[in-house]
């Protein structure tokens, strides 16, 4: 097996021409006789197992009746697939509609999640959403607006999706980051008693990092975001780490870079109240919020 450079963008082409494939009606016997390849070679590709030449992408591509722009963005993550290390930068070679990280956290049955400043996004009401917006990028209409939020929304939908089974999601947020307000100090009331309600789902576990908490392990990295596979497949994927700003986003799955985060969030952990506890002050910032207004 070629192990070299990151798994994550070949992971993610080969799910993307997979849905490719599927879309079309086309079986990978089909496929293979029209490219005159072996099934296997396809199945290695569709499962990320091997990093991908542009070209072999384009002909799959064309066989599926892609249109040109997903040909060029292919192509594209197809030369990421040889890369040491993987850096997404949005808006340049790969379009903005190709969210790697959102198929990604569509596949995982596991997403682990430390916040330092925000609300997380899969946690996050609409008001909070439009707010963030509006500070991040002011110069959008709303048409452009709604349609960022309705992204997040989507994304949402995750958590209570029957098929395949919704994920598991564990939130470790700072005090600090439950604290901040939005403008309308009613409306992160609102959110907090949001937060509150999701706590109470079967497949979400969250909990507060005290502001008192003191210094976690490798508290240096900041907000991020851990994903798990399923077990139950033939080649399982190895947990991603995820980190994004607002001029892209760094994906992490070496063996020792996953064993820093491993140990990042167990610190996190070992220093963040229960479930409970988590609850109660939540639940007593929002009436301080509610009190404020």
């Amino acid at each position: 097996m070629d192990d070299s450079g990151s798994t994550v963008p070949r992971r993610q082409l080969g799910r993307y021409l997979r849905e490719l494939r599927e879309n079309a009606y086309v079986t990978v016997t089909a496929a293979a006789k029209e490219l005159e390849w072996s099934a296997p070679r396809i199945w290695r590709y569709e499962t990320g197992q091997v990093s991908m030449h542009p070209n072999d992408v384009e002909a799959m591509c064309r066989v599926y009746g892609a249109s040109r722009e997903t040909i060029e963005t292919m192509r594209a993550l197809a030369r990421e697939t040889k890369a040491h290390g993987w850096w997404h930068s949005y808006g340049e070679a790969i379009k903005d509609w190709f969210k790697l990280y959102v198929g990604l956290e569509a596949a995982a049955s596991r997403i682990r999640k430390y916040e330092a400043d925000l609300v997380p996004g899969l946690l996050q009401t609409v008001e909070y959403i439009r707010e963030l917006i509006a500070i991040d990028q002011p110069g959008l209409s709303e048409q452009e607006r709604q349609a960022k939020v309705d992204v997040r929304l989507r994304r949402q939908r995750l958590l209570v999706r029957a098929v395949p089974r919704a994920p598991q999601l564990d939130v470790i947020v700072s005090e600090a980051a439950l604290r901040r307000p939005l403008s309308d100090r009613s409306a992160m009331a609102r959110q907090l008693a949001a937060l509150i309600t999701a706590s109470q789902r079967h497949n979400v576990s969250l909990r507060v990092l005290p502001l008192d908490a003191g210094l976690p392990r490798w508290a240096s990295v900041g907000t991020f975001t851990m994903l798990d596979f399923p077990t139950d497949v033939r080649e399982q994927e190895p947990t991603t780490v995820y980190m994004d700003g607002p001029c892209g986003a760094v994906y992490l799955d070496k063996p020792h870079e996953i064993r820093i985060y491993e140990e990042a969030w167990r610190s996190l952990g070992e220093l963040a109240l229960g479930a409970d506890e988590s609850r109660e002050l939540i639940t007593d910032i929002a009436k301080e919020m509610a009190h404020e207004t």
